[in-house]
C-alpha cells in the first residue's frame, strides 16, 4: 500500500481496534457463518486470514482447521485480536503483521485464504488477489467478503464518498462484477458469488470510527438527502428514534486450478 494509505489505516484502526472486537457486524454477521459454510475447511488445512481486524474470522476457522494465521497491517489491531482469541478455549492462531498486497509467505503454502470486510481499504485489490493466488496451494480457495456498490458509476461514486467521509482510510468499494473480474485475472475460477443485504444502525456505524460533531451532521445529511439512485441502493429510513440504512456485502469464492 502507498505510505499515506498505510498511515491512514494504521491511524484509524489503531485508535479504534477495541471497537472491532465488540462490533456485532464483525463478530456475528451472517457473512461469517456463510463464509465458513462455503469454504468448509478440513481439519488438516492451513488458513490465512487477511486483514483480520478483531480476529473473528480467524477464530471461527481455527475451531475447524489445523493451522490459522491472522495477518493485519496494524499492530494494535493484531494485539487486540490476540487478546480476544487467547481468551477463547480450544483455539490456537498465529499472528503476523503483513501488508495485504505483499505476503511474507512462500508460494503454495495455504489451503484457504479469507478476507472479510476489509478489502475496501486496499489501494490495489488486484495485487491482493494475485498474492492470494500465489500463496494458495493448487486446488486452494480464496473466500472474499466485502462491502460492494452498484455497477452504476454515479451510485458507486456517491456510496464511496459517503463511506470515505465516515472513514478516511476507506479506499474504494467495488461491484460484485468487478470482484469476479479480479479473480479471473489472477487465474482463479469463481465457484460461488452472492449478495447479502444488511441493515445498519447509522449511529453505531458512525461511532465505530469515532465520527462526531460537524462530520456526523454532514454524514447524516448526505444519507438523508441522497439522490434517487444512491437512495434506492442505501435505503435510509427513520425507525422510531433510529436512522437505519442498508449496506450490501458480496461473498465471492475463488478456486486455484490444481
Amino acid at each position: 500500500m502507498p505510505n499515506n494509505t498505510k498511515h491512514l489505516v494504521r491511524q484509524q484502526f489503531g485508535s479504534h481496534s477495541a471497537d472491532y472486537i465488540t462490533s456485532a457486524v464483525h463478530a456475528r454477521g451472517y457473512s461469517l457463518s456463510r463464509l465458513l459454510d462455503l469454504l468448509d475447511p478440513l481439519t488438516d488445512w492451513r488458513v490465512l486470514d487477511v486483514a483480520t481486524g478483531g480476529g473473528h474470522t480467524a477464530l471461527a476457522f481455527a475451531q475447524r482447521a489445523r493451522a490459522v494465521v491472522a495477518a493485519d497491517l496494524t499492530r494494535p489491531m493484531l494485539q487486540s485480536a490476540r487478546c480476544h482469541i487467547e481468551q477463547q478455549e480450544g483455539a490456537y492462531v498465529d499472528f503476523c503483521q503483513s501488508d495485504a498486497e505483499l505476503f511474507p509467505f512462500a508460494a503454495g503454502h495455504f489451503d484457504a485464504i479469507t478476507c472479510r470486510l476489509a478489502a475496501h481499504h486496499f489501494p490495489d485489490v488486484t495485487a491482493f488477489v494475485r498474492e492470494s493466488a500465489r500463496v494458495l496451494k493448487p486446488g486452494g480457495l480464496l473466500g472474499l467478503v466485502d462491502n460492494v456498490v452498484s455497477g452504476e458509476a454515479k451510485i458507486a461514486r456517491f456510496v464511496n464518498t459517503f463511506e470515505k467521509l465516515r472513514d478516511p482510510s476507506h479506499h474504494w468499494a467495488y461491484s460484485i462484477e468487478d470482484w469476479e473480474t479480479f479473480f479471473f485475472a489472477a487465474g482463479l475460477s469463481v465457484t460461488h458469488s452472492e449478495l447479502i443485504r444488511k441493515e445498519v444502525d447509522f449511529d453505531d456505524w458512525a461511532s465505530r470510527m469515532g465520527v462526531a460533531g460537524n462530520d456526523l451532521t454532514r454524514l447524516r445529511v448526505l444519507l438523508m438527502q441522497a439522490p434517487d439512485g444512491p437512495r434506492e441502493w442505501l435505503k435510509p429510513q427513520q425507525v422510531g428514534s433510529r436512522l437505519v440504512f442498508v449496506l450490501t456485502e458480496a461473498v465471492v469464492i475463488g478456486h486455484k486450478p490444481s
